[in-house]
């Protein structure tokens, strides 16, 4: 049996085809079309047609996607919604969405605050006002809206309204409505939680319109007797279904493809990636064999949220980056690029354009193109681009370290070219051959996961039993993304004191992963 994977980034769609033993046997590097699906089609087409494999065999599909991304950053493909928060009178003081840019705050039809919640200790706060939610309901239906938000109080702790709040919209809406709450979303903080399900939401359409396309596209280049899987930001997968319900996921699954891939392709479980792009340079860690995740709030599109992502850095470095001398006779790199424009305006591939790629082949690190269109650069112009190059790469390297020891280093992505294999802050740098598709890869061996995250007295329920009920719950959430049972094993256990909760309330995290079923 074959895997695929399929990664699309904002330059570049990466194909690539593995064996049963997990042997890279075809990779390909397309450009990323404006209608995704071109770039999709055109990479899996040349990947089948250079491996030459029967494409009934490829018994599995992996694919990594920035639509979701593009979506709430464009403003465009975004559903009507509904938006409920369970929190009356307690949080009246701040409205949903309130501080939303108003392009993105029109995603909603209409949104209601009714009582109920809880206290942080699973009190309740005020009952449930079924007849409000109900209404409220009945409103959106009439409205024609078909996705609803639901958030409240501490649910966290207790997500008995939300699941009430659920229940009773697919009762009034119908059992195709598509619902979104918090509990399962998001974490601790209920504005960032509520913005994290609300644009969960609002994703519904996209997520339906990529499954449902790259399936099509599968089938119609032969590929029909698939399972097909996508790419979420934790570094595993997650099947159609689960995607549809769930496609905030999918947000920054590029750069954790690429942390996947690194860590499998150099054999290194600890470590920092640096995955080079056409345009930008994402920077990951790797910790126990997966993404490290980024301990605060992050902000997609302008919107606050709290769910989990991967915790990356972003610089305007890649393999099209602009080089540039200015009057003062300093050398500038990017930070706008020619993107998957190179190999039109780059200098070493006739174009007029000096890049960070024409600089690495002046140089002699890279033999790509035609070097004698590139000799007529002046060494020291170019060793001192190579300097601006390198010292980019390195901040970016000390500020993804939390020590100041030197950390082990993997090169990956397609414009990895440009960067020397000696950096400061960098115990060994490590470029492996395959590391141009790094991300396809990383999709395409990904394992399937749950995490369960809950907050816990140890005083009601004793340490070791909060532990275990934590970890059960993380191997059920697993399975129920797709993995076989058998080989599902808990891969991170963290338990953090709450000191301003009272008696011994710490929040619990359990992570769960195994392979595809």
């Amino acid at each position: 049996m074959y895997k695929l994977g399929i990664d699309v980034g904002g330059t570049n769609t990466d194909a690539v085809l593995i064996d049963e033993h997990f042997k890279v046997v075809a990779s390909v590097k397309r450009h990323t079309t404006p209608d995704a699906y071109d770039g999709i089609l055109d990479a899996v087409r040349s990947v089948l047609e250079e491996s030459g494999v029967n494409r009934r065999e490829i018994g599995q599909a992996m694919l990594g996607t920035t639509q979701c991304t593009n979506a709430i950053v464009e403003r465009k493909h975004l559903a009507p919604i509904g938006v409920l928060r369970i929190g009356a009178p307690a949080t009246m003081g701040i409205p949903p969405m309130v501080d939303w840019a108003e392009d993105l705050r029109a995603v909603a039809a209409d949104t209601a605050v009714i009582g109920g919640g809880f206290e942080y200790d699973g009190k309740e706060l005020a009952p449930f006002d079924e007849e409000a939610a109900r209404a409220f309901f009945e409103r959106l239906q009439a409205k024609g809206v078909r996705s609803v938000a639901i958030s409240c109080v501490f649910s966290t702790v207790r997500k008995d309204h939300e699941l009430a709040a659920a229940e009773l919209c697919r009762e009034v809406m119908g059992e195709d409505v598509h619902v979104s709450i918090s509990s399962e979303i998001g974490s601790m903080g209920l504005i960032e939680r509520e913005n994290a399900t609300i644009l969960n939401a609002a994703l519904y359409q996209v997520s339906r319109s990529f499954t449902e396309g790259f399936a099509r596209s599968l089938a119609d280049l032969g590929v029909t007797n698939a399972q097909i899987y996508l790419s979420q930001n934790d570094g595993t997968l997650m099947t159609m279904d689960y995607a549809r319900r769930y496609p905030i996921l999918t947000i920054a699954c590029g750069p954790t493809n690429s942390i996947r891939g690194a860590s499998y392709l150099s054999r290194l479980r600890d470590a920092v990636v640096i995955d080079v792009g056409g345009t930008t340079t994402d920077l990951g860690v790797i910790q126990h064999g997966f993404p490290r995740e980024s301990g605060v709030a992050v902000t997609i599109g302008g919107v606050r949220t709290n769910f989990r992502m991967p915790d990356v850095v972003s610089i305007g470095l890649g393999g099209g980056s602009i080089v540039r001398q200015q009057p003062d006779g300093t050398v500038t790199v990017g930070p706008d690029s020619v993107g998957y424009r190179i190999t039109e305006e780059a200098l070493c591939f006739g174009g007029t354009v000096c890049t960070a790629t024409d600089i690495a082949v002046r140089l002699g690190m890279a033999e790509l193109g035609d070097r004698t269109k590139v000799m007529h650069l002046d060494e020291a112009f170019a060793h001192r681009a190579m300097e601006a190059i390198t010292t980019l790469a390195e901040d970016a390297l000390d500020a993804m370290k939390v020590s100041a020891g030197d950390v082990d280093v993997i090169l990956v992505g397609g414009g990895s070219i440009i960067l020397p294999e000696k950096l400061n802050g960098a115990r060994s740098v490590v470029k492996p051959p395959e590391g141009g598709v790094a991300n396809a890869i990383g999709s395409a061996i990904s394992k399937v996961s749950g995490t369960c995250e809950k907050l816990m007295d140890y005083n009601e329920i004793p340490r070791e039993q909060a532990l275990a009920q934590a970890k059960a719950e993380a191997v059920e959430l697993a399975v129920n993304a797709g993995a076989v049972r058998e080989t599902v094993e808990i891969i991170d256990v963290e338990d953090v004191p709450l000191q301003y909760y009272p008696g011994n309330t710490c929040r619990v995290k359990v992570k769960a992963a195994g392979d595809l079923a």
